[in-house]
């Protein structure tokens, strides 16, 4: 059996999901509604896969769970750059489906029983720390905001250090302003939830 391709990659992450803010499943605690749905996306500073270059490509997903994640039997969508080459394309959907392993995608193609054709969209993203926002083709749109003091109304600033967290080890705490996909059966709209901004970088 081939061993997997290596492959890295650096980028700036952006997540919204259904849950309060904070999302209690980062504190492994069971999701707000007792389901989940959420999607999250990636801007790709630098990387590889092999011999394939990754620079400046965006990633995303969208994905909905009829319970905890670890519990599965959820059904996820893939979005990929509109710009990447054919080869390109092909080394992020290995990576993203897991099956050039590495984490986290090799944890999180095992909480879905079913994932969607993939799409090949334009990717907008506006970087402005807790501030920012991705616009993907039709398909998918998060924006974030501070979290608001309920006394004051002033922006609070709140980070999370989660040692073990396999998506991001460290992020801004923020409000998901906007949290939209429209893929196939994946429909959602969760204005006003759980919301993450971070670095990341991965490998396998």
């Amino acid at each position: 059996m081939a061993e997997p391709v290596k492959w890295w990659f650096e980028a700036a992450y952006i997540q919204a999901c259904n849950c309060d803010f904070g999302c209690p499943c980062e504190f492994q605690a069971p999701p707000t509604k007792g389901y989940c749905e959420g999607s999250g996306a990636w801007q790709i500073s630098s990387g590889r896969y092999g011999d394939v270059s990754l620079d400046g490509l965006g990633l995303a997903f969208a994905a909905k769970w009829p319970g905890a994640l670890h519990l599965g039997g959820g059904t996820g969508a893939l979005f990929v750059d509109e710009r990447a080459s054919e080869a390109q394309r092909a080394a992020l959907l290995q990576i993203a489906s897991g099956q050039a392993g590495g984490m986290p995608f090799e944890i999180i193609v095992t909480t879905l029983s079913k994932v969607l054709d993939p799409f090949f969209v334009p990717f907008a993203f506006n970087w402005d720390g807790r501030n920012s926002s991705v616009k993907i083709g039709g398909h998918m749109e998060i924006e974030t905001e501070p979290v608001k003091n309920p006394v004051t109304g002033n922006p609070e600033g709140v980070r999370i250090v989660h040692e073990t967290g396999f998506v991001f080890k460290e992020a801004e705490v923020v409000a998901g302003k906007t949290c939209v996909a429209s893929a196939g059966e994946i429909q959602f709209d969760w204005p006003n939830q759980s919301g993450f901004v971070a670095r990341v970088r991965y490998a396998n």
